[in-house]
């Protein structure tokens, strides 16, 4: 088993975060790494929230700053040439970068960072495309399986500035969603609350119950087909896997959603069409921009693949 060493990183505490224990939050990012390695660079102070030491049983909270070390983590081999490929791909992906943000549309089946098993994300990549960047962190995360657009800040300012909209709920996004079956034409807002709950010792799935956190989401119909439908989707709230598991309440899921999906509904559809990638994408966002305070609308186009696919449905 080779080793990598992950470089100095800081995260900026969301609501979908707070009230963990920071042993608890880092023992979940970093599964590779041992528990007493762990708890060491808690108790030596490499690991530092808004600039001081913590105890393990420090609880997360909205906005705090949170910088780990190096660490090194168990990886397996990677394949360079595919890595190398998925790097200049990013390059061709960047929709909008000044000297505060970067974004691009993000393919499918890309992380957005490493951790938890996965070797190399966006943000890796950018860090070593960007060598001389002295600044670049993500302002938001987006699925592994969903496209479209991503955002990372290159000023600390910057990222500030982006998380307090994304608080105050400024920051618009807009999706488009195929699902499966007939979409009601009523059905234009979901407000239920989601929980996340462990399915095993890796998988966690976000569901609908009464003790989850406040989380909408408004839907319009922008075609139907025989069996399907075209949704746009916008979140007011920004949880964990928010869009998925409202979709699967509404008894549409997502085609090729592997895990709020319907997986005889996906393997009939499968026959006729190559394409097995989940069906997400994040088409739009619009913001202020940090620096000059100008109304921002970024849009991402959908990849060929996937463009071809909706033409072809009838």
């Amino acid at each position: 088993m080779k080793h990598k060493i992950l470089p100095i990183s800081i995260i900026y505490i969301n609501e979908d975060m707070i009230n963990q224990r920071i042993d608890n939050f880092l023992k979940k990012k970093f599964k590779n790494v041992p528990k007493s390695m762990i708890y060491r660079i808690i108790r030596t102070g490499k690991i530092r929230i808004n600039k001081k030491r913590i105890k393990p049983d420090y609880k997360l909270k909205n906005g705090d700053q949170l910088k780990i070390p190096p660490i090194k983590i168990k990886c397996r081999k990677n394949n360079n040439i595919s890595i190398q490929n998925s790097e200049k791909k990013l390059l061709n992906n960047i929709l909008y970068e000044d000297n505060y943000l970067l974004i691009i549309n993000k393919p499918s089946g890309i992380a957005v960072h490493g951790g938890s098993g996965i070797n190399h994300g966006i943000i890796e990549s950018f860090r070593k495309l960007r060598p001389l960047e002295k600044y670049l962190e993500l302002v938001h995360r987006i699925d592994k399986e969903t496209s479209g657009i991503l955002m990372l800040a290159k000023k600390r300012m910057a990222l500030i500035s982006l998380h307090e909209q994304i608080r105050d709920r400024k920051i618009k996004k807009e999706y488009i969603a195929l699902v499966h079956g007939l979409w009601p034409e009523n059905l234009k807002k979901i407000s239920q609350p989601l929980l996340k709950k462990k399915l095993n010792n890796t998988q966690k799935k976000v569901l609908v119950h009464a003790s989850g956190k406040f989380s909408e989401t408004h839907f319009r119909i922008k075609k139907k087909y025989s069996l399907t439908t075209l949704l746009t989707a916008i979140p007011i709230t920004g949880r964990t896997h928010q869009i998925r598991a409202h979709t699967l309440y509404a008894g549409h899921p997502i085609l090729f959603d592997k895990r709020y999906g319907n997986h005889n509904l996906d393997l009939k559809i499968k026959h006729k069409n190559k394409l097995s990638r989940l069906l997400l994408h994040a088409n739009s966002i619009n913001f202020i921009h940090p620096k000059n305070g100008k109304n921002i609308n970024i849009k991402a186009p959908l990849d060929l693949n996937l463009e071809k696919y909706l033409n072809a449905l009838v």
